[in-house]
């Protein structure tokens, strides 16, 4: 399921109508890291939903905050600033509010990860679609776009 922030018809190269969803995209960590480094890994229509310059891609502090985390355990290798990669992509930051927090902790504890419970959050309250390579996720009622 992929939600639409509104459908708006462009043309075709052949001159043709054709329907177009304009979608606000939220990166998980893994998502992120690809699409900075390796983008390669994404699946095609997470690249194309990406690059589409009519859609609005987020990336929440909560994956900032868990780069960082393993970035500084060694558990992952992101060679800039988070931060600095999230301004060079042209992203948006989506801050964590209370909101997010509490609906957070009300999901079904199917996935015990608090990073992705808040991005889970984070896309239901804010209607946003998540880009995941978790299939755990799947069991969410939110929309996804697989990253894989």
């Amino acid at each position: 399921m992929i939600r639409c922030r509104r459908k708006s018809k462009l043309r075709s190269k052949a001159g043709h109508d054709k329907p177009n969803c304009l979608m606000d995209l939220l990166l998980d960590t893994h998502a992120f890291v690809w699409w900075d480094g390796d983008n390669a890994k994404l699946s095609r229509s997470a690249f194309a939903a990406i690059t589409e310059p009519t859609n609005r891609v987020f990336i929440s502090v909560a994956t900032i905050w868990e780069i960082a985390i393993k970035r500084r355990t060694g558990r992952l290798y992101f060679p800039a600033s988070p931060l600095e990669a999230v301004a060079k992509n042209g992203f948006l930051m989506l801050a964590i509010t209370g909101q997010h927090a509490e609906a957070a902790a009300e999901l079904p504890l199917i996935h015990k990860d608090p990073f992705d419970r808040l991005l889970v959050a984070q896309a239901q309250l804010s209607e946003l679609t998540l880009v995941t390579t978790n299939a755990v996720i799947r069991l969410y009622d939110v929309a996804i776009m697989s990253a894989k």
